[in-house]
């Protein structure tokens, strides 16, 4: 089997990524984009190994938890200006 680096794949793949975030909104995780689920694969689950084989690929989208998921997100939020800036100006105003 060809091993792509995972960016190759998405075009082939997105189907399955629209798929992953339809599930998460169902389950009520709001309004989970199929970006934030690329990005979520790329930065966590992809870190370290990004050459990889289709079925593998898939495989690990199909896999992504909402537990991991939220957990991409909430460390997001937690790294984003925006909040570092509304924190600064809460500290700022005490």
């Amino acid at each position: 089997m060809i091993e792509k680096h995972v960016e190759d794949w998405k075009p082939l793949i997105h189907r399955v990524i629209e798929s992953k975030a339809a599930e998460f909104r169902l389950l009520g995780y709001g309004d989970v984009t199929t970006e934030a689920v690329w990005n979520c694969l790329l930065k966590k689950v992809w870190r370290k190994e990004k050459v990889m084989k289709l079925h593998q690929v898939v495989e690990d989208v199909f896999h992504l938890s909402g537990h991991h998921y939220m957990s991409y997100i909430t460390m997001e939020t937690y790294q984003s200006d925006d909040l570092m800036a509304s924190i600064a100006a809460v500290t700022n105003m005490e």
